[in-house]
């Protein structure tokens, strides 16, 4: 080894936060497999204020002298700066944030920064920082989730009326409005919003304290750097305090669920934007063009959107396989959860606003959607309902209707366009009143009850809605 070689190895030992146990350094190699400063940085913020809080913590019990304390809050703040201002110098042979920022620290205040690492470890410090963090996070991710909520809400309420056929099985089933079928979407995101606060909760639990794995043989006050952070409870096992990993995957599964939502959408307005259909025209900001062919209309942001959801479905698979082979306590294999958290909540964030804006822009073709809820026979069940109530069990009616739609498929026409007497013949109850109530706007109107999707009932959920949103 040469002496420069001797010289950069030391310098390497020296400033590792463990490097005291080894004879020689890292190899290069291991340490950019190891180092984790890469990606997560981003905790920067989040391990800066961990670290007030516990330092804060330790002048309280007595560990940490005030005068320390005041250097350490000084050189954090300046810290805090440099990051914030892109000025601050990242160190791979520092492996990761809290390393880089502690022997900042150390070079601005010297041995108190050294101090500063009293009674905790980088253990119950990285999982401190990724709840931190990730709290923050899922703040944002339901404040999208409510802004988008807004943006359907306000398309149903101009829809409610607009009638479109609703499907099963993509084949035309019964109609519907438009403003309904927006409106559960409205009713998935907010499944998807408090399935996000009740994992806040649990993300929101203090792991700081437990150090290494066993605890703290200092005189410590968890609940002071608790209350200090915002945290609602503490960590009540120092193993499982360090080891845990359940809040990420929690997370990840929650998001999933939300992007498979946003999925579905996305199915639908590529569906409804095609020419076959024509229910809808995306704004073009959010499309492209072919490089070839110079009819074409892409609707990307909705394909990507469909695509990124298998992202974040794989975050989660990540998650469980990452976890479900590890013995107490903390194992290295955990530094291995902040890229997939990272990149699920980016993902859902981004998929989330994209959509607010695209939301409102999008141009509905009331025409196009009730042409299309005309077709397919969607007033069957109607008619079979009328027959059911002149007193014919129900599967007779079905039969009945069943025969009414071969014979109207036969002469291509509507059912409503059939004969009264022809009608009769395959059921005598057939009235003419039933034939005006075999219109869509009749079958929409007809199911006004809590749930269903009458115009009258699509007002009153988009006021509840709109009384709902305007409370958070």
């Amino acid at each position: 080894m040469s002496n420069d070689e001797h010289a950069s190895s030391s310098l390497h030992r020296k400033d590792a936060g463990w490097s005291g146990r080894f004879a020689e350094p890292v190899a290069d190699f291991v340490l950019r497999f190891t180092a984790s400063v890469g990606f997560d940085r981003r905790l920067a913020a989040a391990d800066i204020e961990g670290s007030l809080a516990h330092a804060a913590m330790l002048a309280q019990v007595g560990v940490l002298s005030a005068v320390d304390l005041a250097a350490i809050e000084s050189g954090l703040a300046r810290i805090g700066g440099e990051i914030e201002r892109g000025e601050f110098q990242w160190r791979l042979e520092l492996e990761d944030v809290h390393l880089n920022i502690e022997r900042r620290l150390t070079d601005l205040v010297g041995d108190a920064g050294k101090r500063l690492h009293t009674g905790r470890s980088r253990n119950d410090q990285v999982a401190t920082d990724l709840r931190l963090w990730l709290r923050g996070a899922i703040d944002a991710i339901v404040a999208a989730v409510t802004h988008l909520q807004g943006a359907l809400v306000a398309q149903a309420q101009r829809h409610a009326a607009t009638v479109m056929p609703g499907f099963t099985h993509l084949q035309v089933a019964q109609p519907v409005t438009f403003g309904h079928h927006l409106l559960a979407y409205v009713e998935m995101l907010e499944r998807d919003r408090e399935r996000l606060l009740e994992v806040r909760s649990r993300v929101n639990r203090l792991p700081l304290g437990a150090a290494a794995l066993a605890g703290s043989g200092y005189p410590i006050d968890r609940e002071f750097v608790a209350r200090r952070l915002g945290f609602e409870a503490v960590a009540a096992n120092s193993l499982d305090a360090v080891s845990d990993r359940d809040f990420a995957i929690e997370f990840c599964a929650a998001a999933a669920l939300a992007m498979v939502h946003l999925s579905r959408l996305s199915e639908e307005l590529v569906i409804w934007a095609s020419p076959r259909f024509g229910f809808v025209r995306l704004p073009d900001r959010f499309t492209t063009g072919s490089s070839i062919m110079p009819q074409k209309k892409n609707p990307d942001v909705p394909e990507l959107a469909r695509g990124k959801s298998g992202r974040v479905v794989g975050h989660l698979m990540a998650l469980l396989m990452l976890m479900k082979g590890q013995p107490l306590a903390y194992n290295k294999d955990n530094q291995e959860d902040k890229e997939p958290v990272f990149d699920a909540v980016d993902t859902l964030l981004d998929t989330l606003r994209a959509f607010a804006e695209l939301v409102p822009g999008i141009e509905v073709d009331a025409g196009a959607m009730r042409r299309a809820a005309e077709e397919g026979y969607a007033t069957a069940t109607d008619l079979a309902d009328h027959l059911v109530r002149c007193g014919l069990p129900f599967r007779d009616a079905h039969e009945a209707v069943a025969s009414a739609v071969r014979l109207a498929q036969e002469r291509g026409c509507d059912l409503a366009a059939l004969p009264l007497a022809e009608l009769q013949r395959l059921a005598p109850q057939v009235s003419a009143e039933a034939l005006r109530s075999l219109t869509v706007d009749a079958s929409v109107a007809a199911r006004d009850h809590l749930g269903g999707t009458a115009p009258a009932q699509v007002h009153r959920q988009v006021a509840l809605w709109h009384q709902r949103l305007r409370q958070r």
